[in-house]
């Protein structure tokens, strides 16, 4: 339990936290959680209110640097979306090199005081991240092989992501969420690589039929608030949100978990075939993509190679 803040004469501070995601999607009713926790340890001393759906007119690539230019005191970022201002923060998105949470939470532990470097550069201040599920790759067509999904056109959300699908012969359209189910409606892609959630997010089974378990990627949303807005708020308060946000992050990273197991079922309710990929498959996609890697250090820099180094070697991989 958190003290409440000592109640004094001044007015409470209002935040507007910005996010894409809709209403029902966890990561939404995390930063919901969180503003609710916040608001009741300050005593309403400090109020953030959640705008959801990209309902304050930013699209996910573009908050990083909304938020530091102040043009939103806080928001729920995509850090695979800001690799154009910020390359390392793509790191997570590297095809394959991450297998699960345990393992993602091992790279974080190296990457987490680089991405604080990042976010102080861009003046904000990171309160925590929560990753999202497995990644799938959502399609009409049903194969065992990986010549069956070639030249099929797929929605990334980011330019790695692209780069993979490329290389693993499909067509990579990058595309904002919000402009992702518009573009299946019309055809102009025919899947999506993206998670379990985001697919009932945008009912998927109303334009798809499959979706494969390739867990090739994983990202993270990172909330973070503007560091001229944070200097604002009184060390009290300051220390309140960041332990709220330090308890929390734990609770949210098992939501994500849990998501992922609901979201899949909910798929399959709408009539989406769930694939497991046959090892073959998966070694041939492993073996296509295995020179992203190379590609994503030579972009993000030295730095980048010494957290992955010492993540391989905290797993005891080569």
């Amino acid at each position: 339990m958190f003290a409440p803040a000592i109640v004094n004469a001044q007015a409470s501070t209002k935040l507007d936290l910005a996010t894409v995601w809709p209403d029902g999607n966890f990561h939404t009713k995390n930063a919901k959680q969180f503003a609710e926790e916040v608001a009741k340890a300050t005593n309403n001393g400090v109020v953030i209110t959640v705008h959801s759906g990209g309902s304050l007119g930013y699209k996910g690539p573009e908050q990083l640097n909304a938020v530091r230019d102040g043009l939103v005191p806080m928001a729920d970022i995509l850090n695979i979306q800001q690799v154009g201002d910020a390359p390392l923060l793509g790191i997570e998105g590297v095809p394959f090199l991450v297998g699960n949470a345990n393992e993602l939470k091992v790279l974080q532990k190296y990457a987490r005081p680089e991405f604080d470097k990042i976010a102080t550069k861009f003046n904000q201040t990171i309160l925590y991240t929560v990753p999202w599920p497995t990644q799938y790759i959502h399609a009409k067509v049903k194969t065992d092989k990986l010549d069956g999904l070639k030249g099929l056109k797929i929605r990334v959300p980011d330019r790695q992501a692209g780069d993979m699908v490329n290389a693993l012969g499909m067509s990579a359209v990058q595309i904002p969420w919000g402009e992702t189910v518009p573009a299946l409606a019309s055809g102009a892609v025919v899947g999506v690589t993206t998670s379990s959630v985001s697919g009932v997010d945008g009912k998927f089974w109303e334009f798809l039929k499959y979706f494969y378990r390739t867990n090739h990627v994983w990202s993270s949303q990172i909330v973070t608030i503007n560091n001229d807005t944070w200097k604002k708020i009184s060390p009290a308060n300051q220390k309140i949100i960041t332990d709220v946000a330090a308890k929390l992050e734990p609770e949210f990273w098992k939501v994500s978990v849990d998501a992922d197991t609901a979201s899949a079922k909910r798929l399959t309710e709408g009539g989406m075939e769930m694939i497991e990929v046959p090892p073959a498959m998966l070694k041939e996609m492993r073996e296509k993509t295995v020179g992203l890697e190379k590609a994503f250090t030579d972009r993000a820099g030295p730095v980048s190679v010494e957290i992955i180094a010492k993540y391989k070697k905290d797993l005891g991989r080569s």
